[in-house]
């Protein structure tokens, strides 16, 4: 190839598509909106996920949920530190794209999202000891409770778009839940570099789905649908909105998270893994 030749090669972009089940597709609806930098420069254009996506997200999950729930909490953890590993490996790619979207400090956030990710790995096998308990109990039996993954959680992703990303998604998984992500609409772009990081971590198909699009969209309907057991709230700004989602939410009984505007770089505590567990409690007696 002469110089001529190499000057006039054209790169191959990047086409940003959504995570659903293990693949990359692109919306059914065949939309897809135009993503900017923080001077306004165009970076790609993201797919804007449907219902019908969003359908197919949690049936992905739910499909996803028995194998990742009935996995040892050690399995869990090596996974996730996995995760940790390979964001570790593509750190420059992660920087870059924080720096477009404006984010301030890029490499200290990117070190934050692995170190967080290695945090909730190490809690893979220890929160039920934390959470459960050998209850007291007034004659011949034990009373244990132990903590049970919820099933399919909805995370409406924070505007944080790699940190804020990987503190809503570790924690429901690392636990045995799966879920479906709406990524945040102003900087979408570092979720699907991390669903291609997800892909290449040993995490089954269908743990983890990512959508991008419209949260005013997509929000109700992952709200609304029942087998979706739980809906985290976290990236929802819109009193409003998030007033509807908690209505709808409501319908089928869901767990709901709403919670306060976080600090990412704080210690974030149990809070978040506890919040998608249910107590199981069973009772036997002793002698037996």
């Amino acid at each position: 190839m002469s110089k001529t030749e190499a000057a006039a090669r054209l790169a191959v972009r990047k086409t940003y598509k959504l995570y659903i089940g293990g693949a990359f597709p692109r919306s059914e609806s065949g939309r897809s909106y135009p993503v900017t930098s923080s001077k306004g420069e165009f970076l790609a254009n993201a797919s804007k996920a449907s219902r019908k996506d969003a359908r197919d997200a949690v049936s992905a999950a739910r499909k996803a949920f028995g194998g990742w729930s009935g996995a040892t909490a050690y399995n869990r953890g090596q996974i996730l530190y996995r995760i940790a590993e390979m964001l570790e490996g593509r750190r420059a790619q992660f920087v870059a794209e924080l720096a477009e979207a404006g984010t301030k400090k890029a490499g200290d956030v990117v070190d934050a999202a692995i170190d967080r990710l290695v945090w909730y790995a190490g809690w893979s096998d220890k929160i039920t000891s934390v959470a459960g308990a050998a209850n007291p109990v007034a004659g011949p039996y034990f009373n244990l409770s132990s903590p049970e993954p919820t099933g399919v959680v909805a995370v409406i992703a924070p505007d944080e778009p790699l940190l804020g990303l990987v503190s809503v998604i570790a924690p429901v998984i690392v636990t045995g839940n799966t879920c479906v992500v709406v990524a945040s609409e102003r900087a979408p772009l570092p979720s699907i570099t991390l669903a291609e990081v997800l892909a290449t971590s040993d995490l089954p198909g269908g743990v983890v789905n990512i959508l991008t699009g419209s949260v005013k969209e997509i929000a109700p309907w992952l709200a609304a649908h029942m087998d979706v057991n739980a809906i985290d709230l976290t990236g929802v700004a819109d009193d409003d909105l998030a007033v509807t989602c908690e209505q709808a939410a409501a319908e089928n009984l869901k767990r709901v998270l709403r919670p306060a505007a976080a600090d990412w770089y704080a210690d974030p505590g149990l809070k978040h893994m506890t919040a998608f567990l249910e107590t199981k409690t069973v009772w036997h007696p002793t002698g037996i």
